[in-house]
């Protein structure tokens, strides 16, 4: 028996589709990834408009009735001015358009003057598989660096990661999350353009306007509207699982002030991983 002392990383098993084998050790899948650093607004989660908005009004009426007394005040004032009767119309409508803008971006960047089609960059980062099985990664368009097909300068707007440029049009909000925070260039890069598309309030706020729900903001709330609550303790804290940093001042402002820090100066760290990121970053409580 031979006993290393030593385990080496393991994840819960995901569900791929099998596409083919290729080779004796090589079996081919379909692999979703998630498109790593932004947040878009979501185009189906909660149900169809009017199931969702029915949830999101009643997290409203428990932010207001004290069922969720527990969350500070000002959080729960600033949920329910976003609730709107329109929200999760917005909310969808703003997903499908930014499924719509990612997919035109992707079509035109990824293809070539002769009228072929390149191959998209994948480079995977961070955590690698997040827990509904998807890749994190940046995708950008692929070059293969031969005469034909030279890579371009890695300033050219031809490099540019797809996750970049839906953050620039305004499509999709930074939600960069510890540890795969890219470097600082590739990082003040991003919150730049994050800067500009929320101070210009382009894509997303431009059309649905500027008390739109984040994708983030959106999920806890229909976190907290469920229809069955048995523990209200446990569904904020399910709503709830990262706590947020100022990227002004590098200071922790918790669980529930989020709100209080713009969208492009949020840094996300789950609540397990705090204790480490404390070790990691230059941050403080």
């Amino acid at each position: 028996m031979v006993d290393l002392g030593f385990v080496g990383p393991s994840r819960p098993a995901n569900d791929y589709r099998f596409v083919s084998v290729t080779d004796g050790d090589t079996p081919a899948i379909e692999m979703a990834i998630r498109m790593v650093s932004i947040d878009t607004p979501e185009s189906h989660y909660g149900g169809a408009p009017a199931t969702a908005q029915a949830t999101l009004e009643r997290a409203q009426t428990r932010l207001l009735d004290g069922t969720y007394d527990t969350l500070p005040q000002d959080l729960r004032d600033y949920l329910v001015s976003r609730i709107t009767p329109d929200a999760a119309q917005r909310h969808q409508a703003a997903g499908q358009a930014a499924a719509q803008a990612h997919t035109a971006m992707v079509a035109t960047r990824l293809a070539r003057p002769d009228g072929s089609k390149r191959k998209m960059a994948v480079i995977a980062t961070g955590e690698l598989v997040e827990g509904n099985g998807r890749l994190l990664a940046y995708t950008a368009p692929w070059y293969t660096g031969s005469a034909s097909d030279p890579l371009p300068p890695r300033d050219d707007p031809r490099r540019r990661t797809f996750n970049l440029d839906m953050v620039a049009l305004g499509w999709a909000a930074t939600l960069l999350i510890y540890p795969s925070i890219p470097p600082a260039r590739d990082l003040n890069l991003l919150l730049d353009e994050a800067e500009a598309a929320w101070t210009q309030q382009l894509g997303a706020w431009a059309q649905f306007g500027q008390d739109l729900l984040l994708g983030y903001e959106y999920r806890a709330c229909i976190k907290l509207g469920a229809r069955e609550l048995t523990d209200p303790a446990e569904t904020i804290a399910q709503a709830y699982q990262r706590v947020c940093v100022d990227l002004r001042t590098l200071t922790e402002v918790g669980l529930y002030d989020y709100h209080q820090v713009p969208p492009q100066h949020r840094l996300w760290i789950w609540e397990t991983d705090l204790q480490q990121a404390r070790n990691d970053l230059p941050i403080s409580p």
